[in-house]
Parts: structure tokens; sequence; C-alpha cells
């Protein structure tokens, strides 16, 4: 070899080195930023020259520059991202539920209904007060609203997760489509599979997008020979190579948001993310919890309604107007649009004279029996106007209308055994039908006098009033011959036992996540140990192919003054 030639050796050291050295450099720069992978200097031999029969080495050059990373662990890192977004979703979801449902403070539900129910007790003691009666149709109004306001809120947080899936879909085709460009710079950049280096930089903004998308949906991220990625989400590809598929949002039941892909309108089969996260809390949390707030206050509604319809309060009434309407008049009362369903059965009407102190009563029967004789409103309102000091009609509004037919006459109803008072709204205590729309009738809260504590006659006893205080603890059919206060309590413990399960899984996923990142930084992360001490030894290098440059020089010097 020539002196030439030893000093282009020396030269190619010198180049090497340099790339060493800035990419050790890059590496100690990017050491905080994150998603970066570590970079790494593949040195290879030089081609040889041959002298005579000899073969010399020409040093040193370098080879490509890679990055340090494990395809399986990243894989399964994607995966932890995934279950972890899911499972912290979720977990977020039950503590929101948490602070709104509030148990075991002041403000519960279970309060409220304590409350109500021994103000309803208080009347067994003060029967004949007006003012204890007011009080229990104020601990009904606290009531109510405390379930309205509670099932308003519930309704809210699921409202907001179905705007959050919409949201995803958006930040899914973000990077759907980020991913793909990002192909498209990485096979441009590395050439092909032809290439031995990786496109440092964009590979790492790849796998960044990659790992964001994975934290929304559950992904395969499969590596091309050419260096692009295929993305998988269940069976269906979202990405390849230079093009990616977008995807829609769609309003189903009740307004519930589904995301579909836009190409074949199917359904987005993702089992882990936060998107799955948030469709959970937003179908099975909320909505669940949601579902079974609305049977408990309809339990409550009917049920309360259907013992209270049968008592009578310290006064009758002159006139009522049912709180619910039926869609046709002329339709069975089963079949009529009532929000609850009357039966086979039979009620009493008690006409009372003020005058002479004297009850009539008539028994008024409801055949529901699946036959054409079965009664409609029109049929009933015929009957009810032809006990005499009482007219029925239905209104204009589909409506039965009652009035006494004399200032000497209040009618009360009594032992109904077909639920129809309760289903029409006549002499009941709550209105409404569901959690959204529970309150205490118009009529009770306009005069408490018609608090129906009697079971016997006007203002005679209190035996209604008995069943009605302890009304929470009595078995009810449509529960499965479970009460109502079974019922709530069971609803607070399904409810906690969730929230703690969800936190134990978010606890067990942020464990293996972060178990799988420390695996990744032993991998990929950079160590500034590592880094200077592989920052001395390159020096070293360039310190001795410096001299060796300079002792050939040198030499050439003397070879030259020959």
């Amino acid at each position: 070899m020539s002196l030439f030639g030893s000093i282009q050796l020396a030269a190619n050291t010198l180049s090497a080195t340099q790339i060493a050295l800035q990419v050790n450099g890059n590496n100690i720069a990017n050491a905080n930023t994150p998603g970066y992978l570590r970079q790494e200097v593949v040195f290879t031999p030089a081609p040889t020259q041959m002298l005579g029969t000899l073969p010399l080495g020409l040093g040193v050059e370098v080879e490509a520059i890679v990055q340090k990373v494990d395809l399986f662990l990243e894989e399964r890192l994607r995966g932890s991202v995934s279950d972890l977004a899911n499972g912290e979703t979720q977990e977020d979801a039950y503590l929101q539920l948490e602070t709104i449902v509030g148990e075991l403070s002041d403000t519960d539900l279970s309060t409220s209904l304590s409350n109500f129910f021994g103000s309803i007790n208080d009347i067994l003691n003060q029967p004949e007060s007006v003012s204890v009666r007011n009080l229990a149709s104020l601990q009904g109004q606290t009531l109510a609203a405390d379930i309205r306001r509670l099932s308003s809120r519930v309704g809210q947080l699921r409202n907001e997760s179905n705007d959050r899936v919409r949201e995803s879909a958006t930040d899914i085709n973000r990077l759907l489509d980020q991913i793909a460009k990002l192909n498209v710079q990485v096979v441009t950049t590395e050439g092909g599979s032809t290439s031995k280096s990786d496109a440092v930089g964009i590979r790492d903004r790849r796998q960044v997008a990659l790992s964001e998308l994975a934290s929304i949906i559950d992904i395969r991220a499969l590596e091309q020979p050419n260096g692009s990625v295929t993305v998988l989400v269940g069976n269906e590809f979202v990405v390849s190579e230079g093009t990616n598929r977008t995807v829609k949002t769609v309003a189903g039941d009740q307004g519930a948001i589904e995301v579909r892909l836009e190409a074949t309108n199917s359904t987005l089969r993702s089992t882990s993310g936060k998107l799955f996260g948030l469709i959970a809390a937003r179908d099975q949390i909320f909505g669940g919890y949601e579902e079974r707030l609305n049977n408990f206050s309809r339990s409550l509604i009917f049920e309360f309604n259907r013992t209270y319809s049968s008592g009578q309060g310290l006064v009758g009434y002159s006139q009522l107007t049912s709180e619910s309407a039926v869609t046709d008049a002329t339709l069975a009362l089963d079949a009529a649009g009532l929000e609850f369903t009357p039966e086979n059965g039979s009620f009493q009407v008690q006409v009372l004279n003020r005058q002479t102190g004297l009850t009539e009563t008539t028994d008024i029967f409801v055949p529901l029996n699946g036959l054409p004789t079965d009664i409609t409103l029109d049929g009933l309102a015929a009957q009810l106007d032809a006990i005499d000091g009482v007219s029925a009609q239905v209104d204009a509004s589909r409506r039965l209308v009652l009035k006494s037919e004399s200032s000497n006459l209040e009618f009360a109803f009594a032992n109904d055994s077909s639920g129809v008072l309760a289903a029409l709204g006549l002499n009941t205590f709550f209105s409404g039908s569901s959690a959204n729309t529970i309150d205490v009738s118009a009529v009770v809260r306009a005069d408490p006098n018609t608090f129906a504590a009697s079971q016997s006659g006007v203002g005679v006893d209190t035996e209604v009033a008995v069943r009605l205080a302890d009304f929470i603890n009595t078995p009810l059919e449509t529960q499965n011959n479970i009460s109502l206060a079974d019922t709530y309590d069971r609803l607070t413990a399904d409810f906690t036992q969730g929230a703690a399960v969800a936190r134990s899984v978010a606890e067990g996923f942020r464990v293996f996540n972060a178990t799988l990142e420390g695996q990744k930084l032993s991998v990929s992360g950079v160590n500034l140990d590592e880094e200077a001490v592989s920052l001395v030894t390159l020096q070293r290098v360039y310190q001795a192919s410096a001299r060796y440059i300079s002792t050939v020089s040198d030499l050439l010097d003397v070879l030259l003054t020959l």
C-alpha cells in the first residue's frame, strides 16, 4: 500500500468516527424526547486493496445507521397501551359516577329515601295534623328531585362519553392519515428493501403515531420488507403503505354514536383502547346505572301509587283529573298507551255526603282479559258517570275528568286490585313514569289534606299509611319478590363492586405497561453513561487516526526530500 493509500485509510476512519460522534450526540440530545429510539452506527471493514498478492484493508466505513428496537416488544407494548387506555377510561367513569352518586354522604339517595318514609311514619303518630302530611309531601318532593338530579347527571355523563366517541373518530382519521404519509417518507428515505439504514426521525414519529393510535383502538402493526407498516384493526386493514381507510360516525339507537369503516360501513371492531372504554362507560357503566335507576324509579312510582290509590285522605275530592292520558279512548286500557299497564280487577268509589255523614260505596269492575269486552277509557268513564253524585267524562286530551255533582258531596277511592288508578294517575302520590320525570302529584302538593292514609273511609284510620311507611321493605312481584330497599342496596353494591374491579384491573394494566416500558428503555432508551463512554472511545479513535495521518505525512515529507 502506498503512503497515499495509508492516508485514505485514515481518512475513512476519521469520516466514520465523525458520523458515529454525530449519532452519539443525537442520542444525547434526545435523551428526554418522548418516543425517541436510540440510534446506533453499524461499522464494516472497508473494501480491500490488492498489493501484489497481498489483500490490504482500507480501514473502516459506515454500513448503516439503525435504531435499536425490538419489534416484538413494540407490538406487545402497543397492546398494553390499548389495555391501559381502556382500563383507565372505565376507572375514570366509575370515579365520576362515585362523585355524583355520593353514597354514604348526607345528600345520597338512601338518605332521601329514609327521610321520606320516616315522614310517612310520623303521620301514624299525628294522623290529624295537616302539617305532618305536608312534611311527607315535601320529603317526597325532595326524594323525587334527588332522583331526577341523579338521573340527569348520569345522563349527562353518558352524553359526554358519546361525544368523546365522536371525537375519537376524528383522532383515528388524523393518525391513520399521518401513518400513511410517514410510510411513504420511510420508504422514500430508505430506498425500499435495499437499504440497510433506518429512516431515523421519521420512524420515531411513526412509532409515536402508532402508539397514540393504539391508545384509542387496539391495532396490529406489521412491518413490510420495504419499511412501511400495515395497520390492522381486527381483520380489517386501515393502513397499507401510503393509503389509509377513513372511519365515520353513525348515530344508532337513542343517539348512541358508532364508529364504522367508511368503505364497508361495518362497525370498527375494537376490543380495547380508549374507544372501547368510552363505549363501555357509555353503554354499561353510565347506561347500566341509568337503566337500573330508572327501573327502581318506575317500581317506586307505580307500586307506591297502587297502595296509595286505595286510600283516602282527611278530605275527599270535589274534582279530579287523571294525570296520564291514553292514546285512544276506544282501546282496551292495557293497550291504550299508558306508561303503566293495569290488569283485570276492580276498585271502589266512595261518595261522602258531608251533611249527613253517610258514605255510598260503588264497585267499579275493570275487565282486562284479552277479550272484546275489555274495558276502555270511554267505558270506564261511563261506569263512573253512572254513580249517583259523580259525573265523569273523557276530555279533549284523552284524560279522565271526575266531578262531584253537589257541593255537599266528596268522592274517594278504595281497594283497587287492578292498578288502573295508579296507571291513570287518579288519587296517586307520585307523578311521572321514570327517573327523569318522577315528581309528587300536583293534587297532593296543593292540598296535603288529600294525603291518602286511611283505608276505611275519609279521615277514618291510618291503615294505608301503615303499609306506606313500610313500603320500602315490602317484597314486590315486579321486583321478583325483592323489596325496593334491597333493590337499591343491590344497585349500590353492584356499582361499588364494579368500581373496585375497574380500579384493580386498571392498576394491573399500569403495572404491566410499566414493566414493558422498562424493557423497552433497556433496549431503545438512551443511557447517558453508555453514551459518555462511547464518546470517549470515539474521541480516542479520532485522535489515533489523526496521529496516524500525521505520521504518514511525516514519512511522505521524508520521501519527497530524498
